[in-house]
């Protein structure tokens, strides 16, 4: 095939573009089943067609561009912007797990050195940083479902590789999220079953420490998963065959202050036991940070500015239930807020409490009552007729007395001006 040039765009092409901008699938599906468009076009500034979609966040469209074999790491743009890199500054998630789940290679750098991920990231999307940054192949996870060498049998099970990998790409670390999604999957709620998950990711966290471009952010995820599942797995020889006990260990929160402390320092346990580096919080406890956001933090990045609410249960973003007493504490679903409710309502009361304490310091506008309101207005009307008697004086006078132009009038006087006021905030 012929080398592609810039802008050498038949007519047909320069309408598909036209018709993605539009979001028509069913028109760019037709004129893809047609000759006269290469799905891999240029236009002048070396962006094809799945970059367009993908800029301008047409799901749908990057789909049916994806079937008909758009390359998904194509990099002709005149500043090496790849199809990743524009999921990312559209701040669609979905657009950037399709881009991933095709293909797209997370370490393209483009002319300044930045990553599909810094790109992302430079314009306040971050949810999509997370998912770049979280994304793990699944064929790398059937690697384990094939015996290799001299095993007789995988390491993992086929039948586990689609849930075990669906945990993997997570982005919520909270381990109560991680043990629901076990709850979620019957396959996995078996003591066999999650023996030979934690030590396939034992394995991939070894793969993420030791091969050449050494991921560590990868492997301590690998390494948290990992523990999370031994600890479901140590609930479950204990006969808790549903994960239930283990749910309520995780939420029970102390009788002060309804901290989660079990939750703490399980997960500051599993810090402390990752086997490549030495890690010691030594935050005390109930105060930020928190274990569980110093690794939320190194694995999906910090945010200089996160406004969103977390649900109390699971830690899923953009909560949007609240309890209708106290209206402190948030959830995403009615299920985690019953599951958290034998924890919560023994802090329920004394949020209400602090939530009409802090309204009833809250500094509030006078109301005026009748006899007061008519001396204001008689001393409103009394300052008006002292205006319009000075006016009528100085209108006899002839004008401004020539000894009062001089000088500034007196309100005005004592107000800086612009550039002495910025003189004053700089210093000496």
């Amino acid at each position: 095939m012929a080398a592609q040039h810039k802008g050498d765009l038949s007519s047909a092409e320069r309408k598909i573009l036209q018709v993605i901008a539009a979001g028509d699938v069913q028109e760019a599906a037709q004129l893809l089943a047609g000759e006269e468009v290469r799905v891999n076009c240029l236009d002048e500034y070396g962006m094809t067609p799945l970059m367009h979609a993908a800029y301008k966040g047409k799901a749908d469209m990057c789909r049916l561009l994806l079937q008909h074999g758009a390359n998904v790491n194509c990099n002709q743009h005149e500043y090496g912007y790849t199809a990743l890199m524009f999921a990312g500054l559209s701040g669609r998630t979905d657009i950037t797990s399709m881009m991933l789940d095709a293909g797209a290679e997370t370490n393209q750098v483009n002319s300044v050195g930045r990553t599909a991920a810094q790109m992302a990231a430079f314009v306040g999307q971050h949810d999509c940083v997370t998912v770049i940054n979280n994304f793990f192949s699944l064929a790398k996870l059937e690697f384990y479902t094939r015996p290799h060498g001299l095993e007789t049998e995988p390491r993992l099970p086929p039948t586990l590789a689609g849930p075990l990998h669906r945990i993997i790409m997570t982005t919520n670390l909270n381990p109560v999220k991680i043990v629901l999604l076990v709850k979620e999957n019957p396959v996995l709620v078996n003591v066999a079953a999650l023996e030979k998950c934690h030590q396939v990711m034992d394995l991939l966290c070894e793969q993420c420490v030791k091969q050449q471009d050494m991921n560590e952010v990868l492997a301590m995820k690998m390494h948290y998963i990992s523990c999370v599942l031994q600890k479901c797995l140590a609930f479950l020889k204990k006969r808790d065959d549903k994960l239930d006990a283990l749910v309520k260990s995780l939420l029970k929160g102390r009788d002060s202050d309804g901290f989660p402390q079990y939750q703490e320092k399980f997960i500051r346990d599993c810090i402390r036991k990752f086997p490549y580096c030495e890690a010691t919080l030594l935050q005390e406890l109930g105060n930020d940070p928190t274990a569980f956001s110093v690794l939320n933090q190194a694995i999906t990045g910090q945010m200089a500015f996160v406004d969103a609410n977390y649900c109390a249960t699971c830690g899923e973003k953009g909560a949007d239930k609240r309890c209708s007493l106290c209206k402190a504490v948030t959830y995403c679903s009615l299920s985690c807020q019953k599951l958290h409710w034998f924890a919560h309502k023994k802090m329920c009361r004394c949020l209400q409490e602090q939530d009409a304490d802090l309204e009833k310091d809250s500094p509030k506008l006078k109301e005026l009552k009748d006899d007061e309101s008519d001396l204001v207005m008689e001393t409103a009307n009394f300052l008006q007729e002292l205006c319009l008697r000075a006016e009528e004086q100085v209108a006899a006078a002839g004008g401004c007395p020539a000894e009062l132009r001089d000088f500034p009038p007196p309100l005005l006087r004592d107000l800086p001006s612009p550039k002495t006021e910025a003189t004053a905030q700089q210093g000496p």
